[in-house]
């Protein structure tokens, strides 16, 4: 019985233009509209959650691929039948992704009047060269024309997504960026570092792309979460930074491991005390009906537990041993005393009273350290 509320995803997978970098379910489509029959999927998919009655929903989120590719009419079709099956809270966070290049004053006014409240533009750069290494479409002033008429429109809670480590990136041009979107004022500032992935264009190029070493990624990393800091950004996830009151509820969701419904190809939920996926098959979603699930999985307890812990330790807050023992019966520092005290003493986590939580060092070599915590659980 689900009685939080909960948060909701609905994947768009459809770009202008796919970028070098991106191993997301996502198809460039130029300038064609998104499918219609996409569309009705959707709907068909979220109204096949009406058996459950009308639960409560604090956050929506529209990711992608390129959300801001819908028409008005197709997000009043698809938030319709959200609001249709689902209770949204009267303070519902409502996300969409945007990138500069595909929005106007027309469109952005209107899903405003949709109920969107919340923007998140996807920059990466206010560089052209490294712009145009990413395979971005849009130019730093399509980023500036779309801020601006975001504001002009009433957003008044914008994030901007960046990324560190890209080609042709160095310190310098990387503080550029920082410093050219810092005096914009957004509420949330995303910073992800490039990971290359197979079956991207810099998988098959990386011996000829011009990266940063590992020693300017590393300063990349550090100078950005001071700046960043010192402008009143707190660093609230591994790679995300907000002004107080202004963090992803959304994402807050998927980093507290509560439960959360994904709608469309390759959206994934954590639903009733399980974890599902759709296919990412785009063609096989759109031919589908109702719920038709490619995996469900049902986790038991020292998996429950590890993913918790993995979740947990993104988020600056780390997670409460108390809560940690209620919830998986168990104590945490019984079988790690000796790692906690060797991170501890490294700076790269601190235990304050019932608290463990990783330092801003601890977060740069995050993986690492989640590494020999899975040890642990013996799920190796």
């Amino acid at each position: 019985m689900i009685t939080s509320p909960l948060g909701i995803y609905v994947h768009i997978p459809y770009c202008v233009r796919k970028c070098n970098y991106c191993d997301f379910c996502s198809r460039g489509i130029g300038c064609s509209p998104v499918k219609d029959e996409y569309i009705d999927r959707l709907i068909s998919e979220i109204r096949a959650y009406g058996k459950y009655g009308k639960m409560s929903v604090s956050t929506v989120y529209f990711g992608g691929g390129t959300p801001s590719l819908l028409s008005p009419k197709q997000l009043e079709k698809v938030a319709s039948a959200l609001d249709l099956t689902f209770d949204f809270e009267k303070n519902v966070e409502f996300t969409l992704e945007a990138n500069p290049g595909t929005l106007d004053a027309d469109k952005l006014s209107a899903f405003r009047s949709l109920g969107v409240n919340r923007l998140s533009l996807g920059v990466q750069s206010v560089n052209s060269n490294e712009l145009s290494s990413l395979g971005r479409i849009h130019t730093y002033d399509d980023f500036l024309d779309s801020y601006l008429t975001a504001r002009k429109c009433g957003y008044d809670n914008v994030s901007v997504d960046l990324m560190y480590g890209i080609p042709e990136m160095t310190p310098f041009s990387l503080r550029h960026t920082l410093d050219t979107v810092l005096g914009l004022s957004p509420e949330h500032v995303s910073l992800y570092g490039l990971i290359i992935e197979e079956g991207t264009p810099f998988f098959n190029m990386q011996d000829r792309l011009s990266l940063p070493s590992v020693d300017d990624e590393c300063d990349m990393y550090y100078d950005s979460a001071s700046l960043l800091a010192s402008h009143g950004y707190s660093h609230y996830e591994i790679s995300n930074y907000a002004r107080p009151g202004f963090e992803s509820r959304h994402n807050l969701k998927y980093w507290r491991a509560e439960n959360y419904i994904g709608f469309g190809a390759s959206a994934a939920s954590y639903f009733d005390g399980k974890r599902y996926v759709n296919t990412k098959n785009i063609d096989e979603y759109i031919s589908s009906a109702g719920l038709n699930y490619e995996g469900e999985e049902l986790l038991n307890d020292g998996e429950r537990a590890y993913e918790y812990v993995m979740l947990r330790l993104r988020l600056r807050e780390g997670f409460s041993l108390r809560e940690y023992r209620e919830r998986f019966g168990m104590d945490f520092l019984t079988e790690r005393r000796e790692l906690v005290k060797r991170l501890v003493a490294s700076g790269l986590a601190e235990l304050s009273d019932d608290r463990f939580s990783l330092t801003e060092r601890g977060f740069y070599v995050s993986n690492s350290i989640l590494t020999e915590i899975l040890w642990y659980y013996h799920l190796t």
